[in-house]
């Protein structure tokens, strides 16, 4: 594990190019396991969790190559085993998404609780629920143990929550399943119309894409197909944060216009100075303000995963802003350290929390309890007076690759050390 040492009050400045959705990556890597031939994906991010998942696919038989790389390519002729190893599960909740293949390659898959950010608060219910309706039975375990011995079948049903991965693991799972699966209340993020475009490369007959009503119509051959991820806009719209609360001026380029659309229009809301066209995300110097009240929502709303970067935007805001996530709790407890750096908090309840700004924040020691708040705190620290210190700054690679490189390309006085391990006494 190691640190991020944080010298702040510099802006940050210059231009950048993001890699492919992470949160199409995961999904697209576990679709790869549903066909005997070989699947290339390009754009790839160069990520923590991609690189969790893909040791995943090769301990259960794949051959993956070009990790490290933009262009991966995988092929899984034989599955070794339909149970992965639980550690590396637990380091990724995205493993969730290997339970639809694993049923639909080998009758059989075992997972150990998934890992990731608040692994205790989000539940793969609507996942398990979807499985069952596909004629899945859930067997006795302390993680997730699922059979389908005589195979899935088609199946009409409707999500409890419109959950991504939730969504993603029904597809997968009815991809090879002769018949119509159709899927109510599904969710239509970006990532998701991704890997309903990859399975119709692969074969799988999919309409209703983009759509809350999904139709699958299975194979029970996949073949090999190519895939080009679309830029990652949540990162896109990281940066633009980092730019605007340090009075620095970026060029974003790699996300497209309609997925980038929903930040931008808080990010103008708050007077930030924001153009966006396709490919390009422009921020100038700005003096934002703060934009009343800001709720996240279901796609094309305003996204949960960007409730930790506009919470330290609005820091840096005039006036008072009232941030609403009622989809995740533990999000805004993890930026209960921005009242140690003098910002002006106040926490409502685990759904709500209240920015006064601007604030002149104060260095101090940080903790990236999750991927998002921590590149939050990341952009706190830039913004701030003195020094911060975040650890692990692992948790936040798993989404932003070559972090420190990129930082430091932009102008930041960031150093990555390694933490040292207090040796046992004899």
């Amino acid at each position: 594990m190691s640190s991020l040492v944080i010298e702040g009050g510099r802006p940050i400045s210059g231009r950048i190019e993001v890699e492919g959705n992470k949160n199409a990556a995961l999904p697209l890597l576990a679709a790869c396991l549903l066909t005997t031939e070989e699947c290339v994906l390009t754009n790839m991010p160069r990520i923590g969790d991609v690189e969790v998942m893909a040791t995943l696919l090769t301990e259960i038989g794949a051959e993956v190559h070009g990790l490290g790389t933009t262009t991966v390519r995988v092929r899984c002729r034989n599955i070794r085993t339909s149970e992965p190893a639980s550690d590396l599960v637990g380091k990724l909740r995205g493993s969730v998404l290997l339970l639809g293949p694993l049923l639909a390659r080998t009758g059989r898959a075992i997972l150990a609780t998934p890992g990731g950010d608040f692994p205790a608060r989000r539940t793969i219910g609507t996942h398990i629920d979807a499985l069952v309706n596909l004629g899945a039975t859930v067997l006795p375990s302390t993680g997730h143990a699922l059979e389908a011995p005589d195979g899935l079948h088609p199946a009409s049903m409707y999500l409890e929550e419109a959950s991504v991965t939730g969504t993603e693991t029904a597809l997968l799972a009815a991809a090879t399943v002769e018949g119509i699966t159709e899927i109510r209340h599904a969710a239509t993020e970006p990532h998701v119309v991704e890997v309903c475009e990859f399975l119709k490369s692969m074969g799988v007959g999919v309409t209703g894409v983009g759509s809350s009503t999904i139709r699958v119509e299975g194979t029970s051959r996949p073949r090999g197909a190519t895939h080009a991820l679309n830029g990652d806009y949540i990162e896109a719209g990281s940066w633009a944060v980092v730019a605007a609360v340090t009075g620095g001026e970026i060029e974003v380029r790699g996300a497209r216009a309609e997925d980038v659309e929903g930040i931008a229009f808080v990010l103008k809301k708050m007077k930030v100075e924001c153009s966006f066209e396709d490919g390009l995300l422009t921020i100038q110097r700005s003096k934002p303000v703060a934009a009343g009240k800001i709720t996240t929502g279901l796609w094309p709303s305003f996204p949960s995963d960007f409730v930790s970067l506009v919470t330290v935007l609005a820091t840096q805001a005039e006036g008072r802003t009232l941030i609403h996530d009622w989809m995740y709790e533990l999000r805004l407890f993890a930026l209960e350290q921005l009242s140690g750096m003098r910002a002006d908090l106040f926490l409502c309840d685990p759904h709500r929390i209240i920015v006064t700004g601007p604030s002149k924040l104060r260095g101090r020691k940080l903790d990236s309890r999750d991927l998002r708040s921590g590149m939050a705190l990341i952009a706190a620290g830039l913004a701030a007076e003195g020094q911060s210190r975040l650890s692990p700054v692992e948790t936040v690679e798993r989404g932003y690759g070559r972090l420190v490189e990129r930082l430091k390309m932009l102008g930041a006085r960031v150093e990555q050390v390694e933490q040292r391990v207090p040796q046992p006494q004899v």
